[in-house]
């Protein structure tokens, strides 16, 4: 089926599904019914939708309607700010949760080009710009709900839900299905639509890792050769991506699957040609170890530091240069310190990593030499550094990767911490200082022979 043909929707009546309106976000709920009440259609649409019906939990709530983005803020007037530059969006907040609201997507043929469009003080156009290589820039053009649907990415996505009778609306009549037989199927020409936006290839990833789906043969035959269109995509989008893939909860799942379709190379240059030189399973497993720390942590409902996750898969690379300048003649804190500059410069070509998460990669990097320091009182102010959580757990995971050198510091900081304040002076004390200094004899007063000179005395030794 294809955007020309227009025919009615598959609809899955009430009866039918198992969604219930207890089920949905009651600040989904006051959004929709608003739309409905001024007169204008709205839907629950995307992976809400197709969460629901899979019996999960979705992370949000997106709603689509008839309405344009100024006609939403009239219905909400103060809850709701327009945003949006690619595509114009409506965020209507309820407190701290901010459900988001787009009006249905046209076709350039159907929608006037540069109709005017006033937002708040602002004249915006409905326009699509698309560059030569396919990819679209701008999507501003409005038009129907069997108009949308062909707009969206994949047929699972492409649900919607209505508040008038409670049915489910399939326009592809593949939607219900392909959730059925556990597919992810792109809507329309995969080749075209991965040129418009090369994310969709990673997005499909992730939701294949995170439902446990198959990517469907046609819709994953291009991902190979058009992987390197990633390194279009602006890195500021890319950082957004990427905390997605590994902050998904599966992201041991999506790391094997990024490879094995060639988009990991274009996420972590550097780290991938690492990964070539592994031998007996590191460094790869380091990588393997702070992503599977990173789902326990997800799905125990603990938070995720984005500074973790980039120190893992990145130090080997940063190890390896910092080897490299040593080799060189650099002492080592200094290789230290211009290896981990260099890597996370490299990086941010990619994924543009903000500067306060790239001050926490370089302090974790930096304590994994100064935790065994540890004698008398420096336990203690390591233990007092506020990256000294996310240094230790590093530790841990270099550990379970595989430098069984370390075991006896990460025990020891383990029994650390579970001691008393007491308990602790005592234990640290007992350690041996690595390295004593010497300590050098007291410099005299440079003026000193000048002085025993000028009173007549001879500087040079007596006779005994």
């Amino acid at each position: 089926m294809t955007a020309e043909d227009h025919q009615p929707p598959f609809v899955l009546s009430r009866d039918d599904h198992n969604i219930s309106r207890d089920d949905i976000d009651r600040a989904a709920l006051d959004v929709l019914y608003p739309l409905k009440r001024a007169g204008y259609d709205a839907y629950l649409v995307g992976g809400c939708v197709r969460d629901l019906l899979l019996g999960l939990e979705p992370k949000d709530f997106d709603v689509v309607t008839n309405a344009e983005p100024e006609q939403v803020k009239q219905v909400f007037q103060r809850r709701c700010q327009l945003i949006g530059r690619r595509f114009r969006l409506a965020h209507v907040r309820f407190g701290r949760n901010i459900i988001e609201v787009a009006t249905f997507r046209g076709h350039d043929q159907t929608a006037p080009q540069a109709r005017g469009r006033f937002f708040g003080r602002k004249k915006f156009a409905q326009t699509r710009e698309v560059d030569e290589s396919g990819r679209l820039l701008q999507d501003n053009i409005y038009g129907s709900i069997e108009e949308d649907v062909w707009r969206r990415d994949f047929t699972v996505n492409a649900l919607y839900y209505s508040v008038k009778d409670y049915s489910i609306l399939d326009y592809t009549h593949q939607g219900i299905e392909d959730i059925e037989k556990g597919l992810i199927r792109l809507i329309g020409d995969p080749q075209t639509r991965y040129r418009e936006d090369p994310v969709r290839m990673i997005r499909a990833v992730r939701f294949a890792a995170k439902l446990g789906f198959r990517i469907e043969k046609q819709s994953e035959a291009p991902i190979r050769e058009l992987a390197p269109l990633l390194s279009d995509v602006s890195n500021a989008r890319m950082f957004e991506e990427v905390l997605k893939l590994f902050h998904s909860g599966v992201a041991v799942q999506v790391f094997e699957k990024l490879r094995h379709y060639g988009l990991f190379e274009h996420l972590f240059p550097q780290t991938e040609k690492v990964l070539e030189q592994e031998s007996e399973g590191f460094p790869r497993m380091l990588v393997i170890e702070a992503l599977k720390s990173t789902d326990e942590r997800i799905r125990s409902g603990k938070s995720v530091n984005p500074a973790f996750l980039f120190s893992a898969l990145l130090w080997e690379p940063m190890q390896q240069r910092k080897q490299a300048l040593m080799d060189q003649g650099e002492v080592h804190q200094n290789a230290l310190f211009a290896a981990a500059n260099e890597v996370i410069e490299q990086q941010i070509k990619q994924t543009a990593i903000p500067k306060r998460f790239t001050a926490q990669i370089r302090e974790i990097w930096s304590l994994q030499y100064r935790l065994p320091k540890r004698h008398g009182d420096k336990a203690q102010e390591l233990l007092e550094h506020p990256r000294f959580r996310a240094a230790y757990d590093f530790l841990g995971i270099r550990v379970a990767a595989g430098e069984t050198a370390e075991q006896h510091l990460f025990d020891w900081w383990t029994e650390y911490q579970e001691k008393t304040p007491v308990e602790r002076v005592a234990f640290a004390s007992d350690l041996k200082p690595q390295h004593k200094r010497k300590r050098r004899p007291p410099r005299r007063n440079r003026n000193f022979f000048r002085k025993r000179s000028q009173n007549g005395e001879s500087s040079a030794p007596k006779d005994s």
